[in-house]
């Protein structure tokens, strides 16, 4: 049996001349330390997505649930709320068999962040590099995303049966 889950994340982002204290971060890596995320947590959409995703695979809803909380105590490391996530498919007897990512911005470029972010993620997921697909399209001016004042991502994941 498999499951199939759809999660959608986006932040507004800013030019700053100084390094931040949020900085762009997307699955785990760095972009750029020059663009801040507004953001209650770090910002992290990519893992936000995925961890929205992989709720609503298993019939939940939205990871604010938990991660609104956990930001309210002072936790904000998106890595906390994704080990939450996963957390709550293996107790439902399911392990991820792939993802899909899809990113929309404008800037900065992040078409040569995608080999790191898919280490990042994998290593994080425990997957293989394979497992994990990032399209990247810079929305030719359509949105504000395209703009360059904010980044949407959009995540699928699929989830299989753990027989184990």
């Amino acid at each position: 049996m498999f499951k199939i889950g759809l999660g959608q994340d986006s932040h507004k982002i800013v030019n700053s001349t100084n390094k931040t204290y949020k900085p762009l971060k997307l699955g785990g890596v760095v972009i750029d330390e020059y663009i801040e995320v507004i953001a209650n947590s770090d910002g992290d959409m990519i893992i936000h997505s995925l961890c929205n995703a992989l709720n609503t695979a298993i019939g939940g809803g939205s990871f604010d649930e938990y991660a609104g909380p956990l930001c309210k105590k002072g936790i904000t490391d998106s890595k906390e709320y994704l080990l939450i996530a996963l957390s709550k498919i293996k107790n439902n007897k399911y392990e991820i068999n792939n993802i899909s990512i899809s990113l929309e911005a404008g800037q900065p470029t992040l078409e040569s962040h995608c080999n790191a972010i898919k280490k990042s993620l994998a290593d994080m997921l425990i997957l293989d590099v394979s497992q994990i697909g990032i399209s990247i399209t810079s929305g030719n001016g359509l949105t504000l995303y395209s703009e360059g004042k904010g980044i949407c991502c959009r995540c699928i994941v699929s989830l299989i049966q753990n027989t184990k």
